[in-house]
């Protein structure tokens, strides 16, 4: 099943924003990962000063939606300015879905992560569509075992 969610982005404060937004709507959070948790990669330093900060948090509102965010990789993507710091994450039910959703919706728009499976678990790639909009693109892998 296809669900479309809200994927917010933040200057270094994700995590008392999404503690201020969990006092709100209730529920736990599904997982909390820092930058400091990402495995080893050669092409990517992070900085000491980053390690701390939100690679990914994601807190239930109801039944069919997640409010998720991270705080902003310095390194990584343009700077932060308030209206472009989310996106739209769609998550699907196959990778041939995703690929369809990704290569249909950035059509004429500016790929910043092609689909690729990656460390967490998902096939998963990122784009400005060619009406500025942010756009994740999600099918989690099918569990081992």
């Amino acid at each position: 099943m296809t669900t479309v969610n809200v994927y917010l982005t933040f200057e270094g404060n994700c995590l008392e924003a999404f503690e201020f937004y969990k006092s709100v709507f209730g529920g736990e959070f599904n997982y909390v990962g820092k930058f400091s948790e990402m495995p080893p990669d050669p092409n990517i330093q992070v900085p000491e000063s980053e390690k701390n900060k939100i690679m990914h948090i994601s807190l239930p509102v109801s039944k069919e939606t997640i409010l998720m965010g991270s705080d902003r990789f310095s390194s990584q993507g343009p700077d932060l300015i308030v209206g472009n710091n989310f996106s739209i994450s769609v998550n699907s039910g196959s990778r041939e879905e995703a690929d369809r959703f990704f290569n249909g919706l950035s059509k004429g728009g500016q790929v910043t992560m092609p689909m690729a499976d990656m460390f967490w678990g998902a096939y998963y790639g990122m784009f400005v569509d060619k009406f500025g909009i942010n756009w994740m693109i999600n099918y989690e892998l099918p569990r081992e075992g």
